[in-house]
């Protein structure tokens, strides 16, 4: 049984159609990436799944069922726009926050203190959220979304204001919620950090859907027709007519081949002429580069004037 099911949803603000006839399946414990560009629809997409907004048409279900206000018990949820009370204490918010889903002030305050220490912020935890940096204010409300328990938690933009560190330690997180059978869904335009954590994604642009499946069956769909080098010495490899484009930064060579067979030719030509490799690496695409090559597909992309948006 799906834990997320939408079917044909469309949304239109005024004039402005932000989601088209879009159809997604997410089933529990599974890591699932909403894709696209500012202003592709992921943001109205997650307020339809959670009743914040009523599509105009289609269907929202969740657990199984039509979309009820009782379902939200078993949703956590981390808007884009963070909504935290700046004159309140980090435990009393927290605390506040978990009483709203239902949980008891005891309850709450054990659960909080507890998720301080493992997103280490314990040092926070007296203090007035006004005190605190966008991203210390980040990791309390990605608490306050887990404080219940929720089966399935949804997350909008979750990495935004975070550092390297900080990023990884929210990813980690998501991986262990995973791993307890919990539904994640976030929405982000990064698409690196969707190639580590998601087991499933859609990429949406103008509104409608692009592409969506499983991660390694998406990515299958696709030629293996990049290389990664390092290499020393003479760089006309980089010029072989099966070459269809490649970037070279001060020795670290990325090439896009016309085909995935010209791998071999290409290596064998470019050690004759005495190039010395360290690493010569044939790989799948990136997500970013599948996003990139599924998007200028579009209608919309041409209508747009051959740019994404972002």
């Amino acid at each position: 049984m799906a834990i997320v099911e939408l079917q044909n949803i469309r949304k239109v603000y005024d004039k402005k159609v932000a989601v088209e006839g879009l159809s997604l399946s997410i089933e529990p414990g599974t890591m699932f990436g909403l894709l696209g560009p500012n202003g592709s629809g992921k943001t109205s997409t997650i307020r339809m799944m959670i009743g914040m907004t009523v599509p105009d048409s289609g269907t929202v279900k969740l657990f199984g069922q039509p979309f009820t206000r009782d379902q939200l018990k078993r949703v956590g949820y981390l808007p884009e726009e963070r909504g935290l009370y700046k004159k309140m204490k980090v435990l009393e918010q927290l605390v506040f926050m978990g009483q709203l889903h239902g949980l008891e002030a005891s309850l709450a305050e054990k659960r909080a203190l507890a998720w301080c220490e493992r997103m280490e912020i314990t040092e926070a935890i007296p203090k007035k959220v006004e005190e605190l940096s966008k991203g210390m204010q980040q990791k309390i409300q990605f608490i306050a979304a887990l404080l219940h328990e929720p089966e399935l938690v949804i997350m909008d933009e979750p990495f935004s204001g975070l550092d390297p560190v900080n990023a990884q330690l929210l990813m980690d997180t998501l991986l262990q919620l995973r791993g307890e059978g919990k539904a994640v869904v976030f929405s982000t335009h990064r698409m690196d950090q969707v190639e580590k954590l998601c087991d499933a994604i859609a990429i949406v642009y103008r509104g409608k859907l692009v592409l969506e499946g499983q991660t390694r069956e998406v990515k299958s769909r696709y030629p293996r027709n990049r290389v990664q080098a390092v290499f020393q010495g003479d760089d006309s490899f980089l010029r072989h007519e099966g070459v269809a484009s490649a970037n070279n930064y001060a020795g670290i060579a990325e090439i896009a081949l016309r085909s995935p067979e010209f791998a071999q030719p290409l290596l064998v030509e470019a050690i004759a002429r005495g190039t010395q490799f360290t690493r010569f690496e044939v790989i799948e695409p990136t997500l970013e580069e599948i996003f990139i090559e599924s998007v200028k597909k579009t209608p919309e992309y041409a209508a747009a004037g051959g740019r994404i948006d972002v």
